[in-house]
């Protein structure tokens, strides 16, 4: 009851019943003053009344029409002043028209139309600079019981934030930084602007702040970075204004404020894409996904769905995620024709009927096994799946003459130590060799680990640190390249439309990172202390595990392919027929699961292969 009074109070309808009660009060005060402070004689008592009745609703129209309620009181500003003006000016020579039309001006006092602008403008100004001033200065006056917060940027969008944070009983400003040295030592809402970022490890100490609030929309993952690292040693939790920010009543929305992600300090600058060339290759087509549901998958169907296919087909065999990719984009693409399809890569009968049936003219193939320890337990599974999958689909792609075929591989393919890489690298050998046997143009995309995919470290440290840890890292020393699922699938996008057969695309990763200070980063990111709150522990290397994994082989000479992001890598040749019976035999064995042969044979198609020998 009590929020349904409050509502209404503070509703624009309020608002413009105070707007409307000031037009008599102003009127009469406006005779007051022309009569001495006296009484108003008898005789001009009858054009009081005529003035009010006609006063109010004209001067109610003009407060409409120039927008006196789009915006809400605490957050009144130059421009709120501007429209009352002008709404005032208007009613006034609206009304001095009238009242000469219809009473010919008949015991109006002149100077009464000449105060009643003034007295009104004043009217509606005061209460309104009033109440805003008593909105951003009420958290003086009660206990202070919010997060003491500190704010990065003194700009503009730290200033609208200061602005609302004041009336968040979960936030208590107390200092701002800025690296503008013109900004430093001044007061925004009366809060003094202390320094630059590099003083925020002494300011959290001295000021005892609990929140450091980035308020720069634009801060890329350098600076992100910089800011974190300054009070890493300290207790202390650091949010973030997104980027895309929204504007909501001509302020910003506090509640959007978010936590910091590894996604924040491990991003980077947004590839810059050729649209219209990835455009070209995909408009009006039909698209074929395998392994839609997964991680890249459906992120690929995303991409692929703005590009305005014929037709999607998402091949996957998890129902379960099949069917949640095919909802998502079934909204927000209703007029898009998407074709949910289960099946299995290794479905010889399957995979052709779907080739038959829809006319596929481009496939990503993006269906794998990828968890390196899991497979090196069921090597034969793997092979089956990676190999003689890639291999059912891609000589399907061949037979029904599709455009293109884009194969998804890993860094893990370089010089492999597992029989994840060592299955990835044979399906990057086979789809570069049948290139040159065939009319569909053969692409391959290499790149490293992508932030939040299924089975990756990322999610399996935010769930160990919501069990309260320990984190588990294999090793001290251990590093992995890192990229974001729609950077990697924008680049797979340009890759498909660059590649003109039997290349192989390496995506520019940036450097590694070092796994244990990921680690560290979660856990301060969640507002833990490392090894006093959370602890990390060594485990050891798994099997088939790299300390440091590697993007191209020393044989493989990168060539530059005019994007910055993407680089190319030079192909390896085999004898087609020596290699279809070494394929043979490697799959005999895997079906045989006779995995002493799979491993041997792994070994012959790839020499750069360790493993333990069995």
């Amino acid at each position: 009851m009590n929020r349904f009074i409050k509502s209404i109070l503070f509703s624009r309808w309020a608002a413009f019943i105070h707007d409307l009660c000031w037009v008599p009060i102003v009127i009469l005060l406006a005779y007051w003053i022309r009569f001495n402070l006296g009484n108003i004689p008898g005789i001009f008592r009858s054009s009081v009344t005529s003035l009010i009745l006609t006063a109010v609703p004209v001067q109610g129209v003009a407060f409409w029409i120039f927008g006196l309620y789009r915006g809400l009181w605490r957050y009144a500003s130059l421009q709120d002043l501007v429209r009352v003006v002008k709404a005032v000016t208007l009613g006034t020579l609206v009304l001095i028209v009238v009242t000469a039309l219809m009473f010919r001006m008949y015991r109006i006092p002149r100077s009464v139309l000449l105060l009643y602008p003034l007295l009104l403008t004043v009217g509606l100004i005061a209460p309104r600079i009033l109440y805003r001033w008593f909105t951003e200065h009420k958290f003086k006056l009660r206990s202070e019981d919010g997060a003491r917060t500190l704010v990065v940027g003194a700009g503009t969008t730290g200033e609208f934030f200061l602005r609302d944070l004041v009336h968040r009983g979960e936030y208590l400003p107390v200092a701002l930084v800025d690296d503008d040295r013109s900004k430093q030592g001044r007061e925004v809402h009366g809060i003094r602007v202390f320094g630059s970022i590099k003083d925020l490890a002494v300011l959290v100490d001295k000021l005892s702040i609990e929140i450091v609030l980035i308020a720069i929309p634009s801060a890329d993952h350098s600076l992100v970075n910089r800011i974190v690292n300054q009070v890493k040693d300290q207790d202390v939790q650091c949010r973030i204004v997104p980027a895309t920010m929204q504007f909501v009543e001509d302020h910003f929305d506090v509640n959007q404020i978010r936590q910091i992600t590894v996604e924040d300090l491990l991003g980077r600058d947004p590839v810059q894409l050729d649209y219209s060339a990835i455009g070209k290759y995909l408009r009006d087509k039909t698209v074929m996904v395998t392994g839609g549901g997964g991680s890249i998958g459906s992120e690929l169907c995303r991409q692929i769905c703005e590009m305005d296919p014929e037709r999607l087909i998402i091949f996957d065999h998890g129902e379960y995620n099949l069917y949640e990719i095919d909802h998502i984009l079934g909204t927000r693409f209703p007029e898009l024709d998407i074709v949910p399809i289960l099946g299995d890569v290794k479905k010889k009968k399957r995979v052709s009927w779907v080739f038959e049936t829809f006319n596929v003219d481009v496939v990503f193939h993006a269906a794998a096994y990828k968890h390196v320890p899991m497979l090196e337990h069921n090597p034969a599974e793997g092979v089956q799946n990676n190999v003689s999958g890639t291999m059912v689909l891609a000589e399907l792609a061949d037979k029904f003459e599709c455009d293109r075929f884009v194969l998804i591989s890993t860094d893990k393919a370089v010089n492999p130590t597992s029989v994840m890489g060592a299955t990835k690298r044979i399906a990057e050998l086979f789809c570069q060799n049948l290139d040159g046997k065939s009319k569909t143009k053969f692409i391959t995309t290499r790149f490293g680990n992508v932030l939040g995919s299924t089975g990756s470290v990322v999610p399996l440290f935010e769930r160990q640190i919501r069990e309260g840890g320990p984190l588990t890292v294999t090793h001290k020393d251990i590093r992995r390249f890192f990229m974001t699922i729609p950077e990697s699938v924008s680049l797979i996008l340009q890759a498909g439309s660059m590649g003109i057969g039997g290349e192989i695309f390496v995506l520019d990763m940036g450097e590694p990172v070092l796994i244990s200070d990921l680690a560290e980063q979660m856990i301060r990111l969640s507002g833990f202390i490392p090894e006093k709150d959370i602890k990390i522990i060594y485990t050891g290397l798994r099997p088939g595990e790299k300390l440091y994994e590697e993007l191209f082989h020393d044989s493989e000479k990168l060539e530059s392919t005019g994007h910055s992001k993407l680089m190319l890598a030079g192909s390896r040749h085999y004898d087609w027929t020596w290699l279809n019976s070494e394929l043979a035999t490697l799959l005999s064995s895997a079906v045989d699961r006779d995995v002493i042969e799979v491993k041997k044979t792994l070994r012959v198609l790839v020499p750069e292969y360790m493993h333990d020998q069995e």
